[in-house]
């Protein structure tokens, strides 16, 4: 069995001074993707560098306090690939790939457009960029699980007040067209959507620190893991960790009924 769990950290030094690590240390998991590092590599203590009982690899941002993502690692992988080439969005620290055997798990952050029309436009440029690539992934023979923030909510059931945030960024139509082209026409699976396909409030990973959408539950999905069919087939559970708040997302963890092994002579450390 592996599990996988992705997490949104809005900081890993505050989630880590929130008991983070010490939580995901705890919950069995294989792989532990993570988005929105806020950190570079001198910012980061020993612990986080080299968190005990994983290998830890990270993608940082150029922009101090910006961006980054992050794997932890139960068995050392075979390869690591940081970034996709592009420039703009390798320099934010947007994409991370670890390979073992025939398994790639990425950790990746799409850009949030809500804060400025051109931070909107180059969330369009990176989903421009991205999509070909998704499509080579899918026809690559590999079994692939992809986790991020996505920043987009797929579907009405994804968010609570979907009315009303159709001209938002997260809910555009353009957005939603495109994850619709992921999932329909590149092939790859909403893996929690499989197991929950009419989950409404409980299924919200995001919540703004506005106006108590916490404590009101006025969230929404934009943290999900998608696979390539047979893996995604394999899923067997999943869950949302909602009962401590390390950042303004909740992690997600989804078992996978597979056997979880790198190259010859790789052990867990």
């Amino acid at each position: 069995m592996l599990r996988i769990i992705t997490a949104n950290l809005n900081g890993i030094r505050s989630a880590w001074g929130k008991g983070f690590y010490a939580w995901a240390a705890e919950q069995g998991a294989g792989i532990v993707c993570l988005q929105e590092l806020k950190a570079r590599m001198s910012d980061l203590t020993e612990e986080m560098k080299v968190p005990a009982g994983f290998h830890a690899y990270y993608h940082c941002a150029r922009k101090k306090g910006y961006a980054g993502v992050g794997l932890w690692c139960r068995i050392k992988p075979d390869n690591v690939v940081e970034g996709i080439g592009e420039a703009e969005f390798d320099d934010e620290g947007r994409y991370l790939r670890a390979d073992f055997g025939n398994l790639s798990v990425l950790s990746v952050y799409v850009p949030s457009g809500s804060s400025s029309p051109e931070r909107q436009a180059a969330k369009f440029r990176f989903l421009d960029v991205f999509y070909p690539r998704l499509c080579e992934l899918a026809r690559g023979g590999r079994e692939i699980v992809i986790c991020a923030d996505w920043n987009i909510a797929p579907r009405e059931i994804d968010l609570k007040n979907w009315r009303s945030n159709q001209k938002n960024s997260g809910f555009l139509p353009e957005e939603r067209a495109w994850i619709g082209r992921v999932l329909n026409d590149a092939g790859w699976v909403d893996v929690y959507r499989r197991l929950h396909p009419d989950a409404t409030e409980e299924s919200y990973t995001w919540w703004s620190n506005r106006g108590q959408a916490w404590a009101k539950n006025v969230g929404w999905r934009l943290d999900y893991q998608l696979a390539t069919p047979a893996l995604a087939a394999s899923a067997v559970a999943s869950a949302i960790y909602k009962e401590r708040r390390f950042s303004d997302h909740a992690p997600l963890g989804i078992d996978y009924d597979l056997p979880f092994k790198s190259g010859p002579g790789d052990r867990d450390r």
